[in-house]
């Protein structure tokens, strides 16, 4: 994102695709010496090119070498407009950067004998149901960290984002009600539900809050005592980084968005100071700053292990080195190569916030990039610059390259939005009355939508979140654009009505406008129909 969806890029988010990294035929690395590459590396000149290059406001970067710390500063400002500058303790929400945690977690259980990874999901948790009855019953708790469950990509992530009031357990219970995109363990779709299911086992098992037992068995051991796993306890510090969205092509300030009923998914709010012990952890073999064994050699090596294989997109010719040979997801991990190197890595996406963590366990190496700003380019220039560094590759003007790709992408994304604008019929109209498509829509995971007229206006409401409250505009024929109050969305949606034959609306139907739109946005997933006028 621009819109949040290249976060995941996007995604990240993001981040989760493997696109940025692409496929075509691999460009080995030349000789080069480490003298020359450090002679021509300069972190800080790179962090803040790439500062004004991407318009991020600030970030955090951390980096660990054979159990040292190279590096844990930040660089930029927390916020637009107040000149604190972001620390090295300065907090970011890391998003999807807690899915490893939850992963770490459940390993130490592994590790204590009170569950296996082949476990069925309904042995630890007796309730859960899937939308088919076999998937419920084969579903193990390794299958719900590998995004092979048969979701589509996002699907359900409505019922959290943007922030919703629905509770975790009101989310597991619906998940019963999302038909899947493909047959169980079938291909790779990134999912945000199932972790929060696995959330719960850890809640359940611990007796407390997965955030109270994260912090009890992992952040407390490893001395990450800045870190919180709520939004709210982040707001309470001294010294944490504000988060920033695009309206238009404008970088703006935001409200937080808490997400506390996913946090086995996106949970944890860090630091470079903190992530740096995190990830000296697990390529220390698991162990605590004092020795401990915090969690086994062999389920680290489980963690990072390929459990689903994940499709290898082909880049532009730029980007050819940055070829994976292999893409694969582990337990709260995505697995690929680079240089000849394996790679443990993952990235994060919430509304004003990017991260992305990275590990190469045959170099001990580790680097976090934390940022406040939804922008994956400026990422991935640091991830390539910072690993040809330690890796003893010649310099690349990864900033450069990609920055191109960003705008190029960007641009074309833009003229396709336009194309379609200037396409549609602009003279047709509606086939009902407005005050027809008005009422109230019911979803069967999501539940109730609704439209009504509110001054001059068509107003879309989703009931369970407060801020998805958005403007209709006819666009044509029965088809209509909801335009988000909340201008930072970057979602804006395609409503199409369908009609009965005798002229009343049997669904309503939404896809997003733009490729950009964070696939948390899950509009496409939605069936709502019309709920009847009670009876008199």
């Amino acid at each position: 994102m621009t819109a949040v969806s290249t976060k995941l890029a996007a995604a990240l988010l993001l981040a989760f695709s493997t696109a940025a990294w692409a496929d075509a035929t691999p460009v080995p690395a030349p000789a080069a010496s480490a003298a020359s590459t450090q002679a021509a590396f300069d972190l800080d000149a790179d962090v803040n090119r790439v500062l004004k290059t991407f318009d991020v406001p600030g970030i955090a970067i951390a980096i660990v070498k054979d159990g040292k710390v190279i590096a844990a500063k930040g660089y930029g400002v927390r916020k637009l407009g107040d000149p604190a500058p972001v620390t090295g303790r300065t907090l970011f929400e890391v998003a999807s950067n807690s899915k490893a945690f939850t992963a770490a977690a459940l390993a130490m259980l592994v590790d204590e004998g009170k569950l296996q990874w082949d476990d069925p999901v309904t042995r630890h948790l007796p309730g859960f149901q899937m939308y088919d009855s076999y998937v419920t019953g084969s579903m193990t708790v390794r299958d719900l960290l590998t995004h092979r469950s048969g979701l589509g990509l996002g699907a359900g992530d409505l019922m959290w984002w943007p922030t919703s009031t629905f509770t975790s357990d009101e989310i597991i219970d619906r998940l019963r009600y999302i038909k899947p995109a493909t047959s169980f363990r079938n291909s790779y779709a990134y999912d945000n539900l199932l972790y929060i299911v696995a959330g719960k086992i850890i809640a359940d098992k611990a007796g407390k809050p997965w955030s109270e037992a994260v912090r009890e068995r992992i952040l407390a051991p490893l001395g990450m005592d800045g870190t919180t796993t709520s939004v709210a306890d982040m707001l309470k510090t001294a010294d944490y980084s504000a988060p920033h969205s695009k309206v238009g092509e404008t970088t703006t300030v935001v409200k937080p968005m808490p997400v506390e009923n996913a946090i086995g998914a996106v949970g944890i709010n860090t630091s470079a100071e903190d992530i740096a012990r995190w990830m000296n952890m697990l390529l220390g073999g698991g162990k605590t700053p004092d020795g401990k064994q915090l969690v086994s050699e062999k389920q680290l090596r489980e963690m990072w292990t390929a459990q689903t294989p994940m499709k290898i997109s082909e880049p532009k010719p730029p980007l050819a080195a940055t070829r994976p040979n292999f893409a694969a997801y582990g337990l709260g991990f995505q697995l690929r190569d680079y240089r000849g190197r394996k790679i443990a890595l993952h990235g994060g996406a919430l509304q004003g916030f990017y991260s992305r963590v990275l590990m190469v366990p045959e170099e001990k190496l580790g680097i976090a990039i934390l940022t406040n700003a939804e922008n994956s380019g400026s990422m991935a220039a640091l991830q390539w610059r910072l690993l040809d560094q330690y890796m003893n590759a010649p310099a690349t003007d990864w900033i450069g390259i990609v920055a191109a790709d960003e705008q190029a992408k960007h641009k074309e994304e833009l003229a396709k939005v336009g194309k379609a604008s200037s396409a549609r019929a602009a003279k047709s109209s509606p086939s009902l009355a407005l005050a027809a498509y008005e009422g109230e829509y019911q979803d069967p995971w999501y539940g109730l939508v609704t439209i009504k007229r509110e001054g001059q206006k068509q107003v879309m409401r989703f009931v369970k979140t407060p801020d998805l409250v958005g403007d209709l505009e006819h666009f044509q024929h029965d088809t209509f654009i909801v335009r988000w109050r909340q201008r930072n969305f970057n979602a804006d949606a395609y409503v199409s009505f369908a009609l009965n034959p005798d002229g009343s609306i049997e669904r309503m139907k939404m896809k997003p406008v733009s490729a950009e739109t964070d696939f948390s946005y899950d509009f496409q997933d939605l069936n709502l129909t019309p709920v009847p006028p009670p009876k008199k």
